[in-house]
């Protein structure tokens, strides 16, 4: 049987693994509340001297509760209690903004890109463009309370939001400026997991391991494509789901 935590140590800590007493004891006061969802945690250091344990017992504990989302630690800041989890409606276009806040979150944005671009080849024949079309391109990051939730990396024909240029996006996001002057009559969803590239993961401050949810999304307004967007999420701070009526006819029943 393993070493267990000190005498001193807070109650209801059993002869388990030390890390895994750790875990339990960390688990214990967010559930409880007394570390709610944002909240900073105490430091490394700090598990050390109250726990009576290795540096390494608390470097691997808070490893494995970041891994399940509980945690999320941001190299030279801290380590956090993770916020609720804003859910993503799949059948609707909805502000990342309104999720956010509608799980008692706080929204901010970084705009890391703004700027009119030339359509590559690819993109073009996506949006059904001629080669070489101006395109304006945004690339922002949402975050809950600052924690990254997601990266939106969005292409908008020029045609539909000529004005598209000129917002402050740290007021309105732009999901909310397009619904307002051009909303989507069509609008398709794909979505993927992937283990993001490193300029991803800088910019969700997420370590290489964690994988990301992937939203694709293209709108069309009548017969004209309107945008062309990818939504990166880190798996461990957002879900996709929706509630919806299966349709039925007196042929087909779709399941």
């Amino acid at each position: 049987m393993g070493k267990e935590l000190r005498a001193d140590s807070p109650p209801g800590l059993t002869a388990r693994p030390l890390y895994q007493q750790v875990k339990d004891y960390i688990e214990d006061r967010i559930k409880s509340g007394k570390w709610p969802p944002e909240a900073r945690i105490p430091s490394e250091n700090e598990l050390v001297r109250t726990l009576g344990v290795s540096r390494m017992t608390i470097n691997r504990a808070l490893r494995e509760l970041s891994e399940a989302g509980l945690l999320i630690r941001l190299q030279g800041v801290g380590t956090y209690v993770a916020p609720r989890k804003p859910v993503s409606a799949l059948l609707e276009i909805r502000s990342i903004a309104d999720e956010i806040r509608q799980a008692g979150g706080r929204h901010d944005s970084t705009v890391h890109l703004l700027r009119e671009e030339k359509a590559s080849p690819a993109l073009a024949a996506g949006m059904e463009l001629p080669p070489g079309s101006r395109v304006f391109h945004a690339v922002l990051v949402h975050s809950d309370g600052g924690v990254p939730i997601q990266l939106a990396d969005r292409y908008v024909n020029p045609a539909v939001a000529p004005d598209f240029l000129k917002q402050d996006f740290t007021r309105i996001t732009p999901n909310e400026y397009l619904v307002s002057v051009s909303p989507a009559t069509e609008v398709e969803h794909v979505i993927e997991a992937v283990l993001p590239d490193q300029r991803t993961r800088r910019l969700l401050a997420i370590n290489r391991h964690e994988p990301c949810l992937v939203l694709h999304r293209k709108t069309w307004i009548g017969k004209t494509v309107a945008t062309s967007s990818r939504f990166f999420y880190p798996g461990s701070r957002y879900r996709l789901g929706g509630r919806f009526k299966p349709a039925y006819d007196s042929h087909r029943v779709l399941t």
